[in-house]
């Protein structure tokens, strides 16, 4: 479009005086490529190129020409409350002149809907004489979607951060509260061990004391006895020495169970597999379950002493999980390998539970089996209903065999 095109006409009732200000001003403007007019100190429109007219609305500069721009463009704010002209800072650059640089309003186009944008006013002046003003504008349409879009993304990465701030404050009570719950365990597990070796063990060391002591004393008194008298005594003297024996049996058999508690020489001696076997068939014995076995496994594949103790004690929770809440008669258990892991599954007919009852803070012996399953890189899986039982199911990555 020509520079003319931006200048009024001279036929037109409302075109200005030729040879002003603005007549070289708008020559000037008319191919840039922001927004521009010019107003008089009645705020009508003196110039505007072709692309401010493009922005608000109109095929054509000359429509603008004479018009009131606030009335026009700038007569209400985004919410729709009418926009006093007293409060327009556009006016105030003449009326004032004070130039301002405003980013948070809007103007109005010829169809009725509103963008946002960015405009300066700066005062024209002749001397101490102010002419009008000029005002630049451009649309920030696409600024302001990006501002908010870039505000909701940072409120939701806050909102993310809060959130995991709270799993991982609830994580860490969790895990000081298992902590707190092992440490319990462990210590009433040490006062029931010094309980047994001192009411089991130390009552058997202490009827072996005395009977060492009878022995002694007797023996001693021997050459005094008559002949008959030491026949009987030698046959008194055998029957203590057959129960200092039971006492000495018992007393071994004792140590072998507390240190079986402690860790299964099974474990050692026999491997995980058998010691898996070994406790179940000890379980379901104690508790009068009817057993369901399966179990393949590669010939020859045996897992780190460390990590076949996790699994062991995992096992062992499973197992104690069934005789505290399970209410069962049949125990299905199933060990194999998938895809390079171990799979351990233990499931029960029992009353089963939600499985809100698994997650609650309070399941230590779950939270303990997680831990565990979480150390040695693999998962513990739980699916249970009420009414329909309760499975457990154990998996860990398999080391590399040679």
């Amino acid at each position: 479009m020509s520079p003319a095109a931006v200048m009024p006409d001279a036929s037109s009732p409302n075109a200005p005086t030729p040879g002003t200000w603005y007549d070289r001003l708008g020559l000037l403007l008319a191919s840039t490529g922001e927004g521009i007019f010019g107003i008089d100190l009645d705020g009508r429109c003196v110039f505007i190129n072709p692309a401010g007219a493009h922005l608000l609305g109109y095929d054509s500069p000359e429509a603008l020409l004479g018009q009131n721009m606030h009335d026009l463009t700038h007569h209400s704010g985004a919410d729709g409350e009418p926009y006093p002209v007293e409060r327009c800072p556009i006016f105030n650059a003449f009326r004032q002149g004070l130039p301002c640089r405003i980013d948070s309003e809007v103007f109005w186009r010829r169809d009725g809907p509103a963008f946002p944008v960015e405009y300066s006013s700066y005062p024209i002046q002749d001397g101490p004489r102010i002419l009008g003003a000029v005002i630049t504008f451009v649309d920030i349409t696409e600024r302001k979607r990006a501002e908010e879009a870039l505000r909701q993304a940072k409120a939701e990465l806050e909102e993310r951060v809060q959130e995991r701030t709270r799993e991982l404050r609830t994580a860490l009570a969790q895990l000081r509260e298992l902590a707190a719950h092992s440490e319990g365990v462990r210590e009433e597990e040490r006062t029931r061990i010094a309980r047994e070796i001192h009411d089991e063990l130390g009552s058997l060391l202490v009827a072996l004391k005395m009977d060492v002591n009878w022995m002694d004393k007797r023996l001693s008194e021997q050459p005094q006895r008559s002949p008959e008298a030491q026949d009987d005594m030698r046959q008194r003297l055998r029957c203590k020495c057959q129960n200092m024996s039971r006492l000495i049996e018992n007393a071994v058999d004792n140590v072998g169970r507390i240190i079986t508690d402690l860790r299964p020489s099974i474990l050692d001696h026999q491997g995980l597999w058998a010691a898996l076997e070994w406790q179940a068939q000890e379980f379901v014995q104690s508790a009068e379950l009817a057993l369901i076995w399966h179990q393949q496994v590669p010939e020859g594949l045996e897992l780190p002493e460390a990590d076949a103790m996790a699994v062991f004690r995992i096992f062992q929770e499973m197992l104690s999980n069934v005789g505290r809440h399970a209410r069962a008669s049949t125990l299905h258990v199933r060990i194999e390998t998938r895809h390079h892991a171990l799979q351990v599954l233990v499931c029960d007919n029992g009353v089963g539970a939600p499985m809100q009852a698994f997650e609650a803070a309070d399941a230590y012996g779950v939270l303990g089996m997680r831990e565990r399953a979480r150390h040695l890189g693999g998962a513990l899986h739980i699916w249970s209903e009420p009414g329909s039982g309760s499975c457990f199911q154990l998996e860990v990555p398999l080391p590399a065999q040679p």
